[in-house]
Protein backbone atom coordinates (compact mmCIF):
# COMPACT_ATOMS: atom_id res chain seq x y z
CA UNK A 1 0.00 0.00 0.00
CA UNK A 2 2.62 2.50 0.94
CA UNK A 3 4.50 1.44 -2.75
CA UNK A 4 0.98 2.22 -4.63
CA UNK A 5 0.82 5.59 -2.37
CA UNK A 6 4.37 6.81 -3.40
CA UNK A 7 4.01 5.83 -6.98
CA UNK A 8 0.35 7.78 -7.16
CA UNK A 9 2.31 10.85 -5.27
CA UNK A 10 4.54 10.32 -7.85
CA UNK A 11 2.17 10.95 -10.61
CA UNK A 12 0.71 14.09 -8.84
CA UNK A 13 4.09 15.62 -9.34
CA UNK A 14 4.39 14.47 -12.58
CA UNK A 15 1.16 16.19 -13.45
CA UNK A 16 2.93 19.25 -12.20
CA UNK A 17 5.71 19.47 -14.39
CA UNK A 18 2.76 19.45 -17.15
CA UNK A 19 1.02 22.22 -15.39
CA UNK A 20 4.21 24.41 -14.95
CA UNK A 21 5.15 23.57 -18.80
CA UNK A 22 1.77 25.13 -20.34
CA UNK A 23 2.39 28.33 -17.47
CA UNK A 24 4.50 29.97 -19.90
CA UNK A 25 2.21 30.12 -23.06
CA UNK A 26 -0.89 30.73 -20.70
CA UNK A 27 0.79 33.63 -19.27
CA UNK A 28 1.41 35.32 -22.82
CA UNK A 29 -2.50 34.51 -23.98
CA UNK A 30 -3.45 36.41 -20.72
CA UNK A 31 -1.26 39.24 -21.43
CA UNK A 32 -2.67 39.91 -25.01
CA UNK A 33 -6.38 40.11 -22.87
CA UNK A 34 -5.28 41.88 -19.88
CA UNK A 35 -2.09 43.65 -20.35
CA UNK A 36 0.82 42.53 -18.47
CA UNK A 37 0.37 44.60 -15.48
CA UNK A 38 -3.22 43.65 -15.39
CA UNK A 39 -3.22 40.49 -16.55
CA UNK A 40 -0.87 39.05 -14.29
CA UNK A 41 -2.30 40.61 -11.35
CA UNK A 42 -5.63 38.76 -12.26
CA UNK A 43 -3.77 35.97 -12.00
CA UNK A 44 -2.04 35.52 -9.38
CA UNK A 45 -5.67 36.66 -7.62
CA UNK A 46 -7.25 33.80 -8.66
CA UNK A 47 -4.34 31.63 -8.27
CA UNK A 48 -4.21 32.46 -4.55
CA UNK A 49 -8.15 31.50 -4.35
CA UNK A 50 -7.07 27.88 -5.88
CA UNK A 51 -4.42 27.42 -3.34
CA UNK A 52 -6.15 28.54 -0.52
CA UNK A 53 -8.74 25.85 -0.88
CA UNK A 54 -5.98 23.14 -2.43
CA UNK A 55 -3.10 24.17 -0.02
CA UNK A 56 -4.99 25.76 2.55
CA UNK A 57 -4.09 29.07 4.54
CA UNK A 58 -0.89 29.96 6.45
CA UNK A 59 -0.44 30.02 10.00
CA UNK A 60 2.02 33.40 10.58
CA UNK A 61 3.23 32.58 14.07
CA UNK A 62 4.30 29.30 12.84
CA UNK A 63 6.32 30.45 9.80
CA UNK A 64 10.47 31.27 10.71
CA UNK A 65 11.04 34.84 10.83
CA UNK A 66 13.92 34.49 8.71
CA UNK A 67 11.52 32.96 6.04
CA UNK A 68 8.83 35.33 6.23
CA UNK A 69 10.73 38.03 5.37
CA UNK A 70 13.10 36.96 3.14
CA UNK A 71 11.18 34.36 1.48
CA UNK A 72 8.74 36.90 0.67
CA UNK A 73 10.78 39.54 -0.70
CA UNK A 74 12.72 37.12 -3.58
CA UNK A 75 9.47 35.08 -4.15
CA UNK A 76 7.66 38.09 -4.83
CA UNK A 77 10.35 39.43 -6.96
CA UNK A 78 11.13 36.71 -9.16
CA UNK A 79 7.23 36.15 -9.73
CA UNK A 80 7.17 39.77 -10.70
CA UNK A 81 10.41 39.62 -13.04
CA UNK A 82 8.74 36.31 -15.03
CA UNK A 83 5.42 37.21 -15.52
CA UNK A 84 6.33 41.07 -16.66
CA UNK A 85 8.98 39.41 -18.72
CA UNK A 86 6.58 36.89 -20.63
CA UNK A 87 4.21 40.10 -20.53
CA UNK A 88 6.38 42.69 -21.92
CA UNK A 89 7.57 40.86 -24.91
CA UNK A 90 6.93 42.29 -28.25
CA UNK A 91 5.75 38.56 -29.77
CA UNK A 92 5.01 35.41 -28.86
CA UNK A 93 8.29 33.99 -30.32
CA UNK A 94 10.03 36.91 -28.55
CA UNK A 95 7.99 35.56 -25.22
CA UNK A 96 9.33 32.04 -25.54
CA UNK A 97 12.75 33.23 -25.95
CA UNK A 98 12.74 35.53 -22.83
CA UNK A 99 11.32 32.31 -21.01
CA UNK A 100 14.40 30.29 -21.83
CA UNK A 101 16.70 32.84 -20.54
CA UNK A 102 14.65 32.02 -17.08
CA UNK A 103 15.52 28.77 -17.21
CA UNK A 104 19.39 29.79 -16.45
CA UNK A 105 18.20 29.33 -12.96
CA UNK A 106 18.78 25.57 -12.23
CA UNK A 107 22.25 25.77 -13.24
CA UNK A 108 22.42 29.52 -11.03
CA UNK A 109 20.84 27.66 -8.26
CA UNK A 110 23.63 24.35 -7.94
CA UNK A 111 26.37 27.59 -8.36
CA UNK A 112 24.99 29.54 -5.50
CA UNK A 113 24.45 26.19 -3.53
CA UNK A 114 28.13 24.99 -3.95
CA UNK A 115 29.44 29.03 -3.17
CA UNK A 116 27.10 29.76 -0.10
CA UNK A 117 25.99 26.31 1.09
CA UNK A 118 29.00 24.33 0.60
CA UNK A 119 27.48 21.97 -1.75
CA UNK A 120 30.08 19.80 -2.39
CA UNK A 121 29.97 19.32 -6.46
CA UNK A 122 32.38 17.40 -9.22
CA UNK A 123 33.89 19.01 -12.24
CA UNK A 124 30.86 18.44 -13.72
CA UNK A 125 29.94 21.56 -12.62
CA UNK A 126 31.63 23.97 -15.01
CA UNK A 127 30.62 22.39 -18.56
CA UNK A 128 27.34 22.44 -17.25
CA UNK A 129 27.42 26.20 -16.61
CA UNK A 130 28.86 26.66 -19.97
CA UNK A 131 26.26 24.52 -21.83
CA UNK A 132 23.67 26.30 -20.36
CA UNK A 133 24.78 29.53 -21.20
CA UNK A 134 25.87 28.34 -24.75
CA UNK A 135 22.40 27.44 -24.95
CA UNK A 136 20.62 30.73 -23.94
CA UNK A 137 22.72 32.48 -26.66
CA UNK A 138 21.78 29.77 -28.97
CA UNK A 139 18.24 30.74 -28.71
CA UNK A 140 18.31 34.81 -28.49
CA UNK A 141 21.10 35.14 -31.42
CA UNK A 142 18.26 32.88 -33.41
CA UNK A 143 19.27 31.44 -37.11
CA UNK A 144 22.66 33.21 -37.08
CA UNK A 145 24.44 30.91 -34.22
CA UNK A 146 26.72 32.08 -31.93
CA UNK A 147 26.91 35.60 -33.04
CA UNK A 148 27.73 38.13 -30.69
CA UNK A 149 26.17 41.04 -33.10
CA UNK A 150 22.88 38.75 -33.41
CA UNK A 151 22.45 38.33 -29.46
CA UNK A 152 22.79 42.29 -28.36
CA UNK A 153 20.41 42.85 -31.70
CA UNK A 154 17.91 41.01 -29.99
CA UNK A 155 18.41 41.98 -26.53
CA UNK A 156 18.66 45.50 -27.76
CA UNK A 157 15.19 44.91 -29.50
CA UNK A 158 13.71 44.58 -25.88
CA UNK A 159 15.98 44.77 -22.75
CA UNK A 160 13.52 45.10 -20.34
CA UNK A 161 12.01 41.95 -20.91
CA UNK A 162 15.50 39.77 -20.94
CA UNK A 163 16.58 42.19 -18.38
CA UNK A 164 14.03 41.30 -16.09
CA UNK A 165 13.79 37.23 -17.10
CA UNK A 166 17.95 36.82 -16.11
CA UNK A 167 17.13 39.13 -13.19
CA UNK A 168 14.25 36.27 -12.18
CA UNK A 169 16.85 33.48 -13.01
CA UNK A 170 19.46 35.01 -10.48
CA UNK A 171 16.36 35.99 -7.36
CA UNK A 172 15.27 32.27 -7.98
CA UNK A 173 18.31 30.97 -7.38
CA UNK A 174 19.23 32.84 -4.53
CA UNK A 175 15.44 31.77 -3.15
CA UNK A 176 16.00 27.94 -3.42
CA UNK A 177 19.33 28.28 -1.81
CA UNK A 178 18.39 30.68 0.61
CA UNK A 179 14.57 28.83 1.70
CA UNK A 180 16.76 25.81 1.83
CA UNK A 181 18.58 26.67 5.00
CA UNK A 182 15.60 29.05 6.63
CA UNK A 183 12.31 27.44 5.95
CA UNK A 184 12.03 24.54 8.37
CA UNK A 185 10.04 22.70 6.50
CA UNK A 186 6.95 25.14 6.41
CA UNK A 187 5.58 26.55 2.88
CA UNK A 188 4.18 30.13 2.85
CA UNK A 189 3.47 29.72 -1.01
CA UNK A 190 -0.17 30.98 -0.34
CA UNK A 191 1.09 33.74 1.43
CA UNK A 192 3.71 34.64 -1.28
CA UNK A 193 0.77 34.53 -3.83
CA UNK A 194 -1.36 36.75 -2.09
CA UNK A 195 1.56 38.96 -1.84
CA UNK A 196 2.64 38.92 -5.25
CA UNK A 197 -1.02 39.60 -6.08
CA UNK A 198 -0.79 42.59 -3.96
CA UNK A 199 2.41 44.24 -5.28
CA UNK A 200 0.86 43.59 -8.79
CA UNK A 201 -2.27 45.47 -8.26
CA UNK A 202 -0.47 48.48 -6.46
CA UNK A 203 1.96 48.40 -10.00
CA UNK A 204 -1.18 48.55 -11.79
CA UNK A 205 -2.80 51.19 -9.76
CA UNK A 206 -0.43 53.73 -9.68
CA UNK A 207 1.37 53.06 -13.07
CA UNK A 208 -1.67 53.79 -14.96
CA UNK A 209 -2.00 50.12 -16.42
CA UNK A 210 -2.93 49.27 -19.68
CA UNK A 211 -7.10 48.76 -20.33
CA UNK A 212 -8.63 45.22 -20.22
CA UNK A 213 -10.29 43.31 -22.14
CA UNK A 214 -12.73 41.21 -21.37
CA UNK A 215 -13.35 38.35 -23.54
CA UNK A 216 -14.46 34.67 -23.26
CA UNK A 217 -10.81 33.46 -25.23
CA UNK A 218 -8.82 36.04 -22.29
CA UNK A 219 -11.29 34.91 -19.72
CA UNK A 220 -10.69 31.09 -20.24
CA UNK A 221 -6.69 31.56 -20.36
CA UNK A 222 -7.19 33.30 -16.78
CA UNK A 223 -8.62 30.56 -15.64
CA UNK A 224 -5.96 28.10 -16.96
CA UNK A 225 -2.92 30.30 -16.27
CA UNK A 226 -4.27 30.77 -12.73
CA UNK A 227 -5.00 26.96 -12.21
CA UNK A 228 -1.51 25.57 -14.05
CA UNK A 229 0.07 27.96 -11.04
CA UNK A 230 -2.12 27.39 -8.37
CA UNK A 231 -2.97 23.22 -8.79
CA UNK A 232 1.27 23.12 -10.46
CA UNK A 233 2.32 24.11 -6.97
CA UNK A 234 -0.42 21.96 -4.51
CA UNK A 235 0.44 18.89 -6.90
CA UNK A 236 4.22 19.08 -6.68
CA UNK A 237 3.47 19.68 -2.59
CA UNK A 238 2.28 15.93 -2.59
CA UNK A 239 5.05 14.71 -5.21
CA UNK A 240 7.73 16.46 -3.42
CA UNK A 241 6.74 15.05 0.13
CA UNK A 242 5.17 11.70 -0.47
CA UNK A 243 6.68 10.92 -3.76
CA UNK A 244 9.68 9.48 -5.77
CA UNK A 245 11.68 13.15 -5.53
CA UNK A 246 14.66 11.74 -7.75
CA UNK A 247 12.19 11.13 -10.68
CA UNK A 248 10.87 14.55 -10.31
CA UNK A 249 14.22 15.82 -10.14
CA UNK A 250 14.62 14.68 -13.09
CA UNK A 251 11.46 15.28 -14.90
CA UNK A 252 11.43 19.55 -13.75
CA UNK A 253 14.56 19.59 -15.79
CA UNK A 254 12.85 18.78 -19.35
CA UNK A 255 10.30 21.57 -17.93
CA UNK A 256 12.07 24.17 -20.41
CA UNK A 257 11.34 21.81 -23.89
CA UNK A 258 8.40 21.13 -22.85
CA UNK A 259 7.41 24.85 -21.90
CA UNK A 260 8.57 26.06 -25.57
CA UNK A 261 6.61 23.30 -27.31
CA UNK A 262 3.41 23.65 -25.96
CA UNK A 263 3.68 27.85 -25.72
CA UNK A 264 4.53 27.38 -29.42
CA UNK A 265 1.48 25.42 -30.38
CA UNK A 266 -1.05 28.04 -27.99
CA UNK A 267 0.94 30.62 -29.02
CA UNK A 268 1.13 29.75 -32.62
CA UNK A 269 4.36 31.04 -32.58
CA UNK A 270 6.95 29.32 -35.06
CA UNK A 271 10.45 28.38 -33.35
CA UNK A 272 13.61 28.01 -35.66
CA UNK A 273 16.02 25.32 -35.19
CA UNK A 274 18.74 26.80 -33.55
CA UNK A 275 16.35 28.01 -30.93
CA UNK A 276 15.61 24.24 -30.22
CA UNK A 277 19.34 23.70 -30.20
CA UNK A 278 19.56 25.88 -27.47
CA UNK A 279 17.24 24.61 -25.61
CA UNK A 280 18.22 21.36 -25.29
CA UNK A 281 21.48 22.52 -24.47
CA UNK A 282 19.67 24.79 -21.73
CA UNK A 283 18.17 21.31 -20.60
CA UNK A 284 21.86 19.42 -20.78
CA UNK A 285 23.65 21.85 -19.16
CA UNK A 286 21.00 22.05 -16.27
CA UNK A 287 21.76 18.38 -15.67
CA UNK A 288 25.10 18.33 -16.09
CA UNK A 289 25.01 21.05 -12.98
CA UNK A 290 22.55 18.22 -11.40
CA UNK A 291 24.59 15.56 -11.75
CA UNK A 292 27.88 17.67 -10.31
CA UNK A 293 26.45 17.33 -6.91
CA UNK A 294 24.95 14.16 -6.92
CA UNK A 295 26.67 11.74 -4.28
CA UNK A 296 28.41 14.88 -2.71
CA UNK A 297 26.34 15.08 0.51
CA UNK A 298 23.10 17.10 0.57
CA UNK A 299 21.90 18.64 -2.71
CA UNK A 300 19.86 21.33 -3.56
CA UNK A 301 16.96 20.26 -5.09
CA UNK A 302 15.64 21.30 -8.71
CA UNK A 303 12.86 23.43 -6.66
CA UNK A 304 12.20 24.09 -3.65
CA UNK A 305 9.40 22.24 -1.84
CA UNK A 306 7.97 25.84 -1.16
CA UNK A 307 8.96 26.81 -4.86
CA UNK A 308 8.36 26.38 -8.46
CA UNK A 309 10.30 25.16 -11.36
CA UNK A 310 9.11 27.46 -14.08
Amino acid sequence: MAVMQRKQATLVGLAAVLLWSAVIGLIRGVTESFGATGGAALMYTVACALLWVSVGSVRLRALPRAYLVWGSVLFVSYELCLSLSIGYAGSGSQAIEVAMVNYLWPSFTMLAAILFNRQRASWLIVPGLLVAILGICLVVAGDQGLDVAGMAASVRDNPLSYGLAFAGAVIWAGYCTVTTRIAQGKNAVTLFFMLTALALWTKYLFTGGEAMAFSVAGVVYLALAAAAMGFGYAAWNVGILHGNVTVLAGASYFIPVLSAALAAMLLHAPLSFAFWKGAAMVVGGSILSWLATRGKGQRTAPAAVSGQPT
